[in-house]
């Protein structure tokens, strides 16, 4: 491996710059490369096996009758929380590396904001289209997902509100925050969680509601707008990663082991809300093991919160481990992670023009070879745009790919 050596490197990946070090944080690329590619997986399952699941709030979860089907949606679950915890990782270790360099804060801020937007405007215009298309390779009858399996109603939805509008909402959200000590920190991405809840829980299903408080609180159909992430949820999530990317500044190693243990409490903690207390969550717990880890992601209830974060960050402590000594298991994963908004839109592409090979759908077998092919169709693209990239200034536009 390389000397640790701090070079900057804008995160992309995550939809955020982050300072990324040859050895030092190695472990965020790996785990953002691993969580990337198993949200391929599920929107493989979409394109591909003509297959989706959605656990919206309002509205009854899937029932599934097979465990691999089930386990085929549980494990991509973690992708969104990771997500916005490293955006906000890289926040923070972006500004830090940016005053290091002689940026002012209003340099960083204007450059946090308009990356913000530039991720907004992704969504619209190129990550969009993808899903129309795919939508495309889908033969009269073939199970694929639509609007109106959703809380709300009215026309058609023709305009979605995914993963990177969330992102850059948050991004933009953090910017203005950045600067909050850690107890204010802490208090406000508990209170977008817990808002969230509590509105939510009180709102009628059925009601269209407006545009605005779709888009950045309650999830759902309105019309031709269809939300999947509004903002203030997910950007408490992201408010969790800048405290730990503070911490990581103080003391690396310190961090990674809190993690851990925090993670790990997490977990024992949602164990105990599925089994006794049930606080926080939109549905109630079903009987079977698949009831008990079926919980409500549209918006994350307290349970998918406690589930899904707690394992990030064990996984994180994991691999932070195995990048400084088993570099060849990571070294893939990293490939992934330093290229992953790169990955992100061409990956959407790629998938839905091989479901034009399955019009009908297919068994999630021949799935998960799919998507094993496309994977081995998108690392050498990744590692060659990862090198591509890092040969480029470093206010590149490219650099935000």
């Amino acid at each position: 491996m390389p000397e640790n050596r701090p070079i900057p490197y804008e995160d992309v990946a995550e939809s955020c710059p982050v300072v990324v070090t040859t050895g030092r944080y190695a472990g965020l690329d790996a785990l953002r490369g691993f969580i990337i590619v198993l949200m391929a997986l599920d929107h493989a399952c979409y394109f591909v096996a003509k297959a989706h699941s959605h656990e919206f709030w309002g509205a009854e979860l899937p029932h599934y009758t097979a465990a691999l089907d089930f386990l085929t949606r549980w494990v991509t679950h973690f992708c969104a929380p990771g997500f916005f915890f490293l955006m906000g990782v890289g926040v923070v270790t972006f500004a830090a590396s940016r005053e290091r360099s002689g940026w002012s804060t209003r340099r960083i801020f204007r450059f946090l904001l308009i990356r913000g937007a530039l991720l907004i405007l992704l969504q619209f215009l190129v990550e969009n289209p993808s899903w129309e298309f795919g939508d495309l390779s889908a033969a009269a009858g073939a199970t694929i997902s639509r609007g109106g399996e959703f809380p709300g109603g009215g026309t058609m939805p023709t305009l979605y509100f995914g993963v990177l509008y969330a992102l850059g909402g948050a991004l933009i959200l953090c910017s203005f925050l950045i600067r909050l000590p850690n107890v204010a920190l802490v208090i406000a991405s508990v209170a977008a969680l817990l808002f969230t809840q509590w509105l939510v829980v009180g709102s009628d299903a059925g009601e269209l509601y407006s545009p605005w408080l779709r888009a950045v609180v309650i999830p759902g159909h309105t019309n031709s707008q269809l939300v999947f992430y509004p903002v203030l949820p997910w950007f408490g999530i992201a408010g969790f990663g800048m405290l730990f990317g503070r911490g990581m500044l103080s003391n690396e190693r310190r961090a990674y082991v809190t993690g851990v243990l925090v993670g790990l409490a997490c977990l024992i903690l949602f164990l105990i809300d599925r089994s006794a207390v049930g606080i926080g969550d939109f549905h109630r717990v079903a009987a079977g093991w698949i009831g008990f880890l079926n919980v409500t992601k549209y918006p994350p209830s307290s349970a998918f919160v406690l589930m899904t974060l707690g394992l990030d960050l064990v996984l994180l402590g994991l691999f932070a481990f195995a990048a400084h000594r088993l570099p060849r298991f990571t070294e893939p994963l990293i490939v992934f992670g330093r290229s992953a908004l790169f990955f992100y839109l061409l990956h959407l592409y790629l998938y839905a023009l091989m479901g034009f090979a399955f019009p009908q759908g297919t068994t999630l077998p021949t799935m998960y070879l799919t998507w094993l092919a496309g994977l081995l169709i998108l690392y050498p693209l990744c590692f060659w745009y990862g090198r591509f990239k890092q040969g480029k200034p470093i206010e590149s536009i490219w650099r935000f790919f």
